[in-house]
């Protein structure tokens, strides 16, 4: 064998090992949480019989929960460059709402059942490390960060804190309803929405009401008691 056979072969496993790392351990943190699994279970599941296996491969807990938000996040989006390609700057808040939601469905749906990904989220986007980890990353893949854009200009008219409060409800709406359906058909129960595509068009519908709901505006009084000025 070549010094160049060789190199190749040892890459192979090492991406070979990296998955399988990958997958144990999205596999056990949506199961039971970021805190509840060590990095020593998860070698083991993954079928290494290095036990620092994450360690070497990934520098620690967040360097693997980084590498499979990435890669998850990657082809999501490259889904989300097609929807981007039919869209126009004519067209409206809820053509922009489809871009920013069906991406994510249609790619759970991909994954077949069991998957675990939308649970694994979950959990990330639960623990305050996590979620800053990977929260700013995800902004930087070029075709979500346009679909923010296409959205804001959308939104204009909306205080710029409102604008945030309501980006940060929209993806916990997302986040968690694709994982109880994705926990719906692991478990064999009944998910409330029959597919992945019936799930995309509710979320949708509820998201642009969301994003385009009247604002209510606290006014303090002459005792500094604050009311409700609906306007």
């Amino acid at each position: 064998m070549t010094g160049t056979a060789r190199a190749g072969s040892r890459s192979g496993r090492v991406v070979g090992t990296r998955e399988a790392i990958m997958a144990a351990a999205e596999r056990l943190y949506a199961g039971h949480g970021l805190s509840a699994v060590s990095n020593r279970q998860i070698s083991e599941a993954a079928g290494q019989g290095n036990v620092s296996a994450v360690a070497y491969h990934f520098s620690g807990r967040d360097g693997l929960v980084q590498a499979i938000m990435n890669a998850h996040g990657t082809r999501v989006d490259q889904i989300r460059e097609r929807h981007l390609e039919r869209l126009t700057d004519d067209d409206g808040l809820r053509a922009w709402v489809d871009c920013l939601v069906r991406p994510v469905p249609e790619y759970l749906g991909s994954l077949g059942v069991p998957s675990w990904h939308a649970r694994f989220t979950v959990q990330v986007l639960t623990d305050p490390r996590t979620r800053a980890l990977t929260t700013g990353e995800a902004l930087v893949r070029p075709h979500l960060r346009r679909t923010v854009e296409g959205l804001g200009r959308r939104l204009a008219t909306l205080p710029a804190p409102v604008r945030a409060a309501r980006g940060d409800m929209a993806r916990h709406l997302i986040v968690h309803t694709c994982a109880e359906r994705e926990r719906a058909l692991a478990e064999h129960t009944a998910p409330l929405h029959p597919s992945w595509d019936a799930l995309a068009a509710a979320l949708c519908d509820a998201i642009t009401g969301l994003l385009a709901a009247p604002v209510t505006t606290l006014v303090s009084d002459r005792k500094g008691t604050d009311h409700e000025d609906h306007r």
